[in-house]
């Protein structure tokens, strides 16, 4: 069994969480059994009972009791795939004490240093753990993808779109500039947003607000330009051909607003606080042009790779 350990809330954002169920996804095609372990988060869960995936709801703030170790034995898991960024060092030292295998994904905190298998495609600084392996190569994305891809040829329709739960607001803060650029835009918000208030007050007829759509994939199909947040959501859409216009919404997110930017599918605004009215400038963008780089920036059999490099440690091990 693999157990996938994620950290979701109004504050971390939900890209981890999302993130988990692509790999849920492709687990259950290759037949793994797999367990997710979370915090309590009402809006996560929700999605996990709808969906039938077994779950254990955890207090990470929990740091000596150890139950880690009972997950794993209660379980019989040998692989525990660590997703949740900031991963404390006392976690990654329980369940290295059972000889359990420890994987990781775009890990920054200090339980990486521990981690047997590293995979980082967002990561791109200080990355920690006894094999690591970097690169876009290991980007997970939605399978829904290789669907919905298309070249987008001018500019039609534009999508908002600043995370499951847009942690500061950046939404109300991008369609304030869209308004006085005199644009339209469909906005999508997620089951953590709390800024509802606010964002209710800025649109007009020139928007239209969707709550927490079934397939993000598939929604952005019917658009020509995407304006996202700095997490796995840019690397879909651009993946998907969907140009688009990066915010970061973090820190961390300004690496990869600029690295995505470097391949001519997107174009980096800044960070948040400081982007403006000409960071934002949809007119600006070649549509074309930019969704045809989109198309060849980023691979779509990430989650593929970093499963066999699972499978090959686990061999390495039995056989060892």
């Amino acid at each position: 069994m693999i157990i996938i350990c994620i950290e979701s809330s109004h504050q971390r954002g939900m890209g981890h969480f999302y993130r988990a169920l692509n790999i849920l996804e492709y687990f259950k095609r290759v037949n793994e059994r797999v367990l997710v372990v979370i915090n309590q988060d009402r809006a996560s869960i929700q999605i996990l009972d709808e969906k039938k995936i077994p779950y254990e709801v955890v207090d990470y703030t929990d740091t000596t009791s150890n139950w880690e170790k009972d997950i794993i034995q209660k379980n019989r898991a040998d692989v525990w795939l660590l997703d949740k960024f900031q991963t404390g060092l006392e976690l990654a030292e329980h369940v290295k004490g059972t000889g359990t295998i420890l994987a990781a994904i775009d890990d920054c905190g200090a339980g990486a240093e521990l981690v047997d298998l590293h995979f980082c495609a967002m990561l791109f600084r200080d990355i920690k753990g006894k094999r690591i392996f970097a690169g876009k190569e290991y980007m997970i994305l939605n399978p829904e993808i290789a669907k919905y891809r298309k070249q987008r040829t001018e500019m039609k329709k534009l999508i908002v779109t600043l995370g499951g739960s847009d942690t500061y607001g950046v939404t109300v803060k991008v369609i304030k500039i869209l308004k006085k650029q005199g644009q339209c835009a469909d906005i999508v918000i997620g089951p953590n947003f709390r800024h509802r208030h606010m964002l209710e007050q800025e649109i007009d007829s020139h928007f239209i607000v969707y709550n927490t759509v079934p397939s993000l994939i598939e929604k952005f199909y019917d658009y020509d330009l995407a304006i996202t947040g700095g997490g796995i959501t840019c690397f879909e859409a651009i993946a998907s051909g969907l140009p688009c216009i990066i915010v970061a919404n973090e820190l961390h997110e300004i690496d990869i607003g600029r690295y995505l930017a470097s391949f001519k599918g997107a174009k980096f605004a800044g960070y948040y606080q400081d982007i403006s009215e000409q960071d934002i400038d949809v007119g600006s963008i070649n549509v074309r042009e930019m969704s045809k780089a989109a198309l060849q920036a980023v691979p779509l059999n990430g989650m593929e790779n970093i499963y066999k490099a699972i499978c090959n440690y686990r061999s390495e091990r039995d056989a060892g």
